[in-house]
């Protein structure tokens, strides 16, 4: 099956993208949006994802990989929400501003500009691929 592409929000301020290279290796939990979880369960390990800095920053600035996928959420009680853990690929060049992204007519249809409060997203290949472009490579 081949590889699929993700992007992930966090807010820099509770979980950043030196904490995740500090830690080596995190956890994605405590989504509480059903599209949202549901894009965690399609999650397969080897699937990559881009690192957003929801909130402040505004913006896409690294790389993560799928480490382990189809994980229960550890916050939650219940036992309902999905997780995944993921591991840095690596930093971008340069981030990728929203501006930029909102700016960019190939990128009108992304998921992050068209449902911009899910905090998991799908992203096609040549979202992908374009992002990567503006990043630099």
């Amino acid at each position: 099956m081949a590889r699929r592409y993700w992007l992930m929000k966090s807010e820099p301020d509770a979980y950043s993208w030196d904490d995740l290279v500090a830690e080596g290796e995190g956890t994605w939990d405590g989504v509480r949006n059903h599209r949202a979880a549901n894009n965690l369960r399609a999650m397969q390990v080897g699937d990559q994802a881009f690192f957003y800095h929801s909130n402040v920053g505004l913006e896409i600035v690294g790389i993560v990989e799928i480490s382990v996928a189809g994980l229960t959420d550890p916050s939650d009680p219940d036992g309902k929400w999905a997780a995944v853990k993921v591991k840095p690929v690596r930093k971008l060049a340069r981030a990728v501003t929203l501006k930029e992204i909102k700016a960019t007519p190939a990128l009108a249809e992304m998921e992050l500009v068209k449902l911009s409060r899910l905090s998991v997203a799908e992203v096609r290949p040549d979202e992908w691929q374009l992002i990567l472009s503006l990043a630099g490579g």
